[in-house]
């Protein structure tokens, strides 16, 4: 008897090549991929902004066809039979299109009609799904109303009604809080593990790619690499260190990322996480003036210094220049030293619901002081409210010497705010925007032209000036609204999630010019769903439903985590705990 035939690839690409136009530009989005990924498990799709992930799962759900090349899904020629892929692949794109003004259950019952789920297998499917994303209790809810969190897994239970051989996420953990990732990625084992569907999953988060079988790595249409995740990263042995000194973390950071054999510097607890050229050990006496004190302790190499590494082996590393001229740093921030934000026992109600819900805290000049909190928890609330933006139901706020209940106006001209989502507008081109902001801020005549030429210069938006806002890729689009914040050099920087979504390398360029920023003495007042991000904090308060739970340095958050079993916490276990000693205190109250 014959051995029986493997089965074919859950994903195979050969020669796939993919443009767009997009006005005058021409974008290749996939250029000559050849790649196969296996049945069962998770293959996670990684790569910073623009490097083809979605236009890959499009191609793999048979909603585009490739300009040259083939595309099989499960043995099955996409180009020739889209609808044969399409009747066995579940695609939850980004931006699933759930119904805000229905329920959880009209929901699931409309993405059954759409799939020809016979309403006799609809009891027992939803059953499943309810349970296995915790919605059960929430069918009647409108999903309007849900949490971020709770959207994400309403749309993997919609695309889960009609059960698929292949599941492709695109992103589903993006702007979803710690616990709520951690929920996805539960429901996911039980699908890979329990249920054997295979899952292609694109994400941002690099801590997420090391719980993936294995990853195709994805920069400018091309592949740099696959495999399973451990071999990335036990490819970077002997090339991961941890940096301290008396000198602080951001300016050592600033001294040890211009060293040509460091390849990545970041934040990380107390110090700095260096990562180094291959076959280069610490070389102290690089650094000139030296710094006394320094240190270099070896750790365990993670996924994300080999990713990174292989990145900047393409695209070289680039210093971004002081954001703000030195001249204008004395006129940044009134006051000396002292507290730029003073929040009192505020409070905001919407009718019955309380959003926020009496939180007090202060923000020094030159800090940059983190909310952290689950989705629903009230940080964009507080935000809006400090900003001048809605109006608090009680307590008191001031904000640049200005109480915000007799004096907004005067505030606002202190400030600079970027939105969660990309707010600036998008039918306009990036010229217009910075013209448009630049006015707004009442820029006149060569200060006018002068910002707008910085702003174009420093975030390399010169050659998109035609480019229309909406078109950009995101991380031009996080570029384009920092600009825009900055024009009037606001001696305090509001930042709701600014780097949601947006590729490492992106993310580390957006901070670097934030550390800058606060170390020139603006004020930072940042909320993130990046973990790692809150490390970079001088201070954090962590949110749950409109209260502070905690606030500290970061270093004293993780260190109330510290067990026996887990003597070196991370931020995303503090958080996790911090989050759950409150639900358990609320249950047994």
């Amino acid at each position: 008897m014959p051995p029986e035939a493997e089965p074919a690839p859950a994903l195979r690409c050969v020669d796939l090549r993919r443009r767009f136009r997009i006005g005058k530009r021409v974008v290749v989005a996939l250029d000559g991929i050849s790649v196969e990924a296996r049945r069962g498990g998770v293959t996670g799709l990684i790569g910073p902004d623009a490097a083809g992930k979605t236009t890959l799962m499009r191609l793999a759900a048979g909603l585009l066809l490739p300009d040259s090349g083939r595309i099989e899904v499960l043995g099955i020629d996409v180009a020739r039979d889209p609808l044969a892929v399409q009747a066995r692949v579940g695609y939850m794109p980004q931006h699933f299109g759930l119904y805000e003004d229905l329920s959880v259950r009209e929901n699931l019952d409309l993405y059954a009609d759409l799939q020809g789920v016979a309403p006799s297998e609809r009891s027992t499917r939803y059953a499943d799904l309810l349970h296995m994303t915790g919605l059960g209790p929430f069918t009647g809810r409108m999903a309007g109303r849900l949490s971020g969190g709770m959207k994400q897994k309403l749309g993997l239970a919609c695309t889960l009604v009609q059960p698929p051989d292949l599941l492709l996420l695109d992103e589903p953990t993006v702007g979803v809080d710690p616990v709520s990732r951690r929920e996805l990625w539960q429901i996911i084992d039980h699908l890979t593990r329990g249920l054997h569907t295979t899952v292609l999953f694109s994400t941002a988060y690099l801590d997420e790619a090391e719980r993936c079988d294995t990853v195709l790595l994805l920069h400018e249409g091309r592949l740099l690499g696959s495999g399973p995740p451990r071999e990335i990263s036990r490819a970077m042995e002997g090339r991961s260190f941890h940096a301290a000194a008396k000198l602080g973390r951001r300016k050592l950071q600033e001294r040890l990322a211009g060293l040509p054999w460091v390849v990545d510097a970041v934040i990380q607890g107390g110090g700095v996480r260096v990562v180094t050229a291959a076959g280069t050990a610490p070389d102290p006496a690089t650094l000139q003036p030296p710094v006394p004190d320094l240190r270099f302790t070896p750790v365990k190499p993670r996924f994300e210094d080999g990713f990174v590494a292989r990145l900047h082996e393409k695209v070289g590393r680039r210093a971004p220049s002081s954001p703000i001229p030195a001249e204008a740093r004395a006129s940044l921030a009134p006051g000396g030293d002292g507290e730029v934000i003073v929040v009192e026992h505020l409070t905001r109600r919407f009718g019955d619901f309380i959003a926020v819900d009496d939180i007090s805290f202060s923000v020094r000049r030159g800090e940059i002081f983190g909310l952290l909190g689950a989705n629903g928890a009230g940080k964009s609330t507080t935000f809006r409210m400090l900003c001048g933006l809605l109006p608090a139901t009680s307590g008191r706020l001031r904000v640049a010497g200005f109480d915000l209940r007799t004096a907004a106006a005067p505030a606002r001209g202190r400030i600079g705010y970027m939105a969660q989502k990309f707010s600036l507008y998008g039918d306009l081109s990036v010229g217009q925007n910075l013209r448009f902001f630049a006015s707004a801020y009442r820029l006149r005549g060569h200060r006018r032209a002068e910002r707008i030429a910085w702003a174009s210069a420093e975030f390399e938006l010169a050659p998109m000036q035609e480019a229309t806002a909406r078109d950009l890729p995101l991380g031009y689009k996080q570029r384009l609204a920092l600009a825009c914040a900055l024009m009037h050099e606001p001696g305090i920087l509001f930042l709701d999630e600014p780097t949601s979504g947006v590729d490492p390398l992106a993310r580390r360029e957006f901070w670097r010019r934030i550390d800058a920023l606060a170390e020139q003495g603006v004020t930072v007042l940042v909320t993130t769903h990046f973990m790692e991000e809150a490390e970079y904090c001088d201070r954090l308060a962590i949110m749950a439903q409109g209260r502070v739970l905690a606030t500290g340095e970061p270093e004293a958050i993780k260190a109330a985590a510290r067990t026996a079993t887990r003597p070196e916490p991370t931020m995303e276990d503090a958080f996790i705990d911090v989050i759950e000693a409150a639900a358990n205190k609320a249950l047994a109250a």
